[in-house]
């Protein structure tokens, strides 16, 4: 077990001598690659997952993220071990929660998985202990929900243990900007919990910005997503108008982008993917209502992004109708499960929500994605297509959902007999009909 801390200044040697023991909480998306990366800088790491299959695959140095090919574990030297028992946390010096925070079905903030961590956390805890929460999830939640979970081991923040919060910004699949050289917000409930969280990150991380309470990284970190929300309900809305008003909103969004101050191009698409742009606005609104306030633009992003889909079935019945086909019996090839290019992660995935709709509708729905294997939608799965000329030929039209580079670097666009592209990627053509 390692030994008990009593100053930041020991905290602070053992952190620089790589003698602590750092703990992970969740080996998802921004748990892995956080424990990965520990363990590159020569801190002995312990994963802590309920799902078995993760904890041994992380033990066998096999990947099942992106960000973490197999490759990456051939350097950690035995440094990283995963396990699904609780007790581990006893031989820490330090611990991130990474666990998931989803929307429920009334889209309010989940937080079970939080406060479950939490709770096993504080049944493990020693003296000296830091506990740094990275989930994302709404203002509050690391003084009110965090805080007295960990206080009813009998032990006080910011005397006998230590609370820090600093949100993860992981870009899943983005090879220029990492976990390393993205700067970390890092917060504390006292002056020497951020003192010890903004030392534990600096070990990993090039720039870490200490901001003055979690509060204030907590309404950051949804204020970065609720950005791109926003911006992104915009240029579909765009998208919305320019087809009512027969015009290309790419070139519009093009000739735009020529202005050099005062625009940031945006680009629309079939919907909001992935497990922070479509689901983190809603925190936000969800705890301002708490306070009397309606967040109207929250809301009215919400609602330009979730008719998305439903925009993209009704092109591809307009398309069909064109060529004198309904959607119902004709064979429709979907490229693309994932929420983005060249990832596996389906999560809020629009492309699943144009899937169920056309197959309401009786198309004889696939789907290609060299990154996603299987989908299961409404209890039944489906398995995707090779992708080869021979499959979009087969189709009766081809709708373009994720611009994945394997689409774009072997191109069987010639063989359509139509498209609809909702990623504007298809070369132009009479048979191509985009967003």
């Amino acid at each position: 077990m390692a030994q008990v801390l009593r100053s930041v200044a020991a905290f602070e040697d053992r952190i620089q001598t790589r003698e602590a023991t750092v703990g992970v909480v969740g080996l998802g998306y921004a748990g892995l690659p956080l424990a990965v990366t520990f363990a590159e800088a020569g801190f002995e790491v312990v994963g802590i997952d309920l799902d078995e299959a993760r904890v041994q695959a992380v033990n066998e140095g096999r990947s099942y993220l992106v960000d973490v090919p197999a490759q990456r574990y051939d350097e950690l030297e035995g440094r990283l071990r995963a396990t699904s028992d609780y007790s581990a946390l006893a031989e820490l010096d330090a611990l991130t929660i990474c666990v998931p925070t989803p929307l429920s079905k009334t889209r309010t903030p989940d937080i079970s998985y939080v406060v479950s961590a939490a709770e096993a956390v504080a049944e493990s805890l020693r003296p000296d202990q830091l506990v740094v929460l990275q989930s994302t999830t709404y203002p509050g939640t690391t003084e009110e929900i965090v805080l007295p979970i960990l206080e009813r081991s009998g032990k006080q923040v910011g005397k006998d243990i230590f609370l820090g919060y600093a949100p993860e910004r992981v870009d899943p699949g983005n090879a220029t900007y990492t976990l390393g050289n993205t700067p970390k917000l890092v917060a504390g409930v006292t002056d020497e919990c951020l003192e010890r969280t903004e030392l534990l990150y600096r070990q990993i991380v090039e720039t870490v910005v200490p901001v003055t309470s979690p509060m204030v990284a907590e309404t950051a970190k949804l204020h970065e997503n609720t950005f791109r929300s926003v911006n992104i309900a915009l240029a579909n809305e765009l998208a919305l108008m320019c087809d009512r008003l027969g015009i290309s909103v790419w070139e519009v969004i093009e000739a735009a982008a020529t202005k050099p101050f005062g625009f940031l191009p945006h680009y629309p698409g079939p919907g909001l993917g992935g497990d922070c742009i479509p689901v983190v606005p809603q925190f936000l609104a969800w705890r301002l209502r708490e306070y009397g306030y309606s967040a109207k633009l929250i809301d009215a992003a919400h609602e330009i992004n979730a008719q998305m889909p439903v925009f993209v079935v009704q092109k591809i019945a307009d398309a069909l109708n064109e060529i004198g086909l309904p959607i119902k019996g004709s064979r429709l090839l979907l490229l693309g499960m994932a929420y983005k290019p060249d990832v596996h992660d389906t999560r809020e995935s629009p492309s699943l929500e144009v899937m169920l709709q056309l197959i309401a509708r009786g198309g004889d729905v696939h789907y290609c994605d060299p990154w996603v294997e299987e989908v299961e939608l409404g209890g039944d799965r489906h398995r995707g297509l090779e992708w080869s000329a021979a499959a979009v030929a087969d189709a009766d039209c081809v709708v373009v959902l994720t611009a994945h580079s394997r689409f774009l670097d072997q191109p069987h666009w010639r063989e359509a007999k139509l498209i609809v592209d909702t990623r504007n990627v298809a070369p132009p053509a009479p048979n191509v009909i985009q967003l």
